[in-house]
This record gives structure tokens, C-alpha cells and sequence, in this order.
């Protein structure tokens, strides 16, 4: 039996261009509990998630689907990111999708590319896995994901 959630009233979402909308990270995750069809979908690079480290989603039960949105070392969009991720998905279309990626920025883009496929409930977690460059200069303490204090893993 399919869950029916108003998620504009559930959740606070940030209205988007081309997409369902922006959801800060501590939403993702009471999304990912709380709705059994949610799926995190990290769009960094495989040096990204081997060297700094992802979501960790044991509590929820689920894990990360990990698709590059941007191919390293060259960065360029990868043009079969919807197809990688629809067979990572499976048909049905109407999962709630929140996309991850560094800082927000490509997760928006992935976003978009999904929608534009017929995947309505395609959302962006604003500030990414570890949000905005500090004063210093580093990543990892003002927004995102690691900020908000969320589980994470490295490996």
C-alpha cells in the first residue's frame, strides 16, 4: 500500500525552477524516515565518496544510490546519468528522489534532468553533503549535511 503524504504540508520545501523543490538536509532526512518510498540519490564523484565520506542511512533502513552526476577526473556531465539512475530505480516513477551532491549545486542540476524525465517528486537538499566554504575556506562546518550534524560515514 502506497503512503500518501501532502509533502508541501508535511515538509518545509523551498519552492524551484524545474523541479519539486529545495529541502535543507535535517527535512532529507525526516523525509527518508518517515516516507518508505524516499530514496537519497548522492550525485558527487566516486573519488568523493571514497575520500570525504557520505550520508550514512542505517537508521532509516535504506542505503544511498550513488550515480555520478559529473564523471571524474574530467567533470564533464555524464549523458547517461537518467539511465543509470532510472535502472538503479526501477519504473516507478513517482518515488520521492532527494538528491545529494557536495554543496547543492549539481543536485540541482541532477534534479532538473529527472524531472525533465518524468520523475515529478525530484527534490534538492540544499547545502549538500558539506554545504559552503567557510572563512577559512573549508568545507564541512556551516551547512550541509556533515553541519547539521546528521549521520555520516567514512571509509
Amino acid at each position: 500500500m502506497r503512503l500518501a503524504i501532502d509533502m508541501s504540508e508535511a515538509f518545509e520545501i523551498a519552492p524551484a525552477d524545474g523541479y519539486a523543490g529545495d529541502i535543507a538536509p535535517r527535512t532529507a532526512w525526516r523525509m527518508l524516515a518517515e516516507i518508505p518510498e524516499a530514496r537519497l540519490v548522492d550525485v558527487r564523484t566516486t573519488a568523493e565518496w571514497a575520500y570525504v565520506g557520505g550520508p550514512d542511512l542505517q537508521a532509516t533502513g535504506k542505503t544511498a544510490i550513488l550515480v555520478e552526476w559529473q564523471t571524474f577526473p574530467s567533470m564533464q556531465v555524464d549523458p547517461a546519468f537518467v539511465d543509470r539512475l532510472r535502472a538503479a530505480l526501477g519504473p516507478d516513477r513517482d518515488l520521492p528522489l532527494l538528491m545529494l551532491c557536495r554543496s547543492g549545486v549539481r543536485s540541482a542540476a541532477a534534479a532538473r534532468a529527472m524531472t525533465a524525465a518524468g520523475y515529478p517528486k525530484c527534490f534538492n537538499v540544499a547545502g549538500g553533503f558539506e554545504g559552503g566554504l567557510d572563512a577559512a575556506g573549508h568545507r564541512g562546518g556551516t551547512s550541509g549535511w556533515k553541519a547539521d550534524g546528521l549521520p555520516w560515514s567514512q571509509k
